[in-house]
């Protein structure tokens, strides 16, 4: 590891954490607990005790469960500067879902649950952003179950584009880049729609020029018009 990406460093660059002194960045780094995971490792499985927040500094780790019959339903892929595994602190005892990650050399920093709790109970203001952070989470789950029920197929498709974009996005002039690394199949699990009808969707949104594909990455004309 590089001098300059110390555990500090991982943590300094945590949404959640933007707005901390260093005293306080200071005693999160001291708890905290530095981990990588290789690609396709697990980080957590269902039904396993939530004793642990997990920190995302470096790759991406993707946030599912399983069906009845074992097919995996994916739910979020999560980007460096997220944090997940937070349910504890709700008073959640066993996972509801797996966590794993996507890609080599993911890097992650730990804190245990009640000393995530320690530190919320002496600072206000990352106890409210903590909250605020989970109560938005909460809102995207209910916003996407209510996508299933009611938008059709290709209006997930670009809604997931569009959501990506404005979260991910770079923009180049007019248009914005999207690097991804999703494979359709990841698509069309996260928009519970199928690859075959994702091939479709994103071949159409070609040929109109709405967007232009490379592999891992979309180049969208026109965020705002992207319909």
């Amino acid at each position: 590891m590089a001098a300059t990406e110390s555990k500090l460093w991982y943590l300094e660059q945590i949404n959640l954490f933007k707005n901390l002194s260093p005293e306080e960045m200071s005693e999160i780094d001291q708890r905290a607990v530095m981990k990588s995971a290789e690609k396709n490792q697990f980080i957590y499985f269902p039904e396993e005790p939530s004793k642990v927040i997990y920190f995302l500094k470096r790759g991406r780790v993707k946030i599912g469960s399983y069906s009845e019959d074992g097919k995996e339903i994916l739910k979020t892929v999560l980007y460096p500067g997220e944090v997940f595994g937070e349910m504890g602190i709700l008073g959640e005892s066993k996972r509801r879902d797996f966590a794993i990650a996507m890609d080599k050399d993911t890097r992650l920093c730990t804190l245990s649950i009640e000393e995530m709790k320690q530190i919320m109970s002496g600072n206000s203001e990352l106890s409210l952003a903590v909250t605020k952070m989970i109560g938005e989470k909460l809102r995207k789950v209910e916003l996407k179950l209510e996508s299933v029920i009611f938008k059709d197929a290709r209006t997930r498709v670009v809604d997931l584009i569009k959501e990506m974009g404005e979260s991910y996005g770079v923009k180049v002039g007019e248009e914005t880049l999207i690097k991804h690394n999703l494979t359709h199949q990841d698509i069309a699990n996260l928009t519970a729609t199928s690859r075959q009808t994702v091939t479709t969707i994103l071949n159409e949104l070609k040929e109109l020029d709405l967007i232009y594909m490379e592999r891992n990455r979309f180049l969208v004309r026109d965020l705002n018009a992207l319909k």
